[in-house]
């Protein structure tokens, strides 16, 4: 017999005059957003997604390109043709 999971119901919160809202503390704490945290704010479709960004971006992002060659191999190969194709045509 399938068992029916129990649904807690959305949260829904009122726009302030000036489209400000208040983040629910339980979706809040779920999400790791505390006080002078930065959020990326996003139109997805026909919704708004709000994101806390990293405390530390640098760190949190470093590797997450580790397959395939390294970016910084592949722009100075592309600064060294665009080089190359400058010099050819100098006067």
């Amino acid at each position: 017999m399938n068992q029916i999971e129990k649904v807690e119901p959305m949260p829904t919160v009122k726009t302030s005059a000036k489209g400000q809202v208040v983040i629910p503390k339980k979706e809040r704490d779920k999400a790791g957003i505390r006080p002078g945290t930065k959020v990326l704010v996003k139109v997805v479709g026909d919704h708004v997604e709000i994101r806390p960004l990293p405390e530390y971006p640098v760190d949190a992002y470093c590797g997450v390109y580790q397959e395939g060659p390294p970016l910084t191999e592949a722009l100075l190969r592309e600064r060294m043709k665009d080089r190359r194709r400058e010099e050819k045509n100098r006067p």
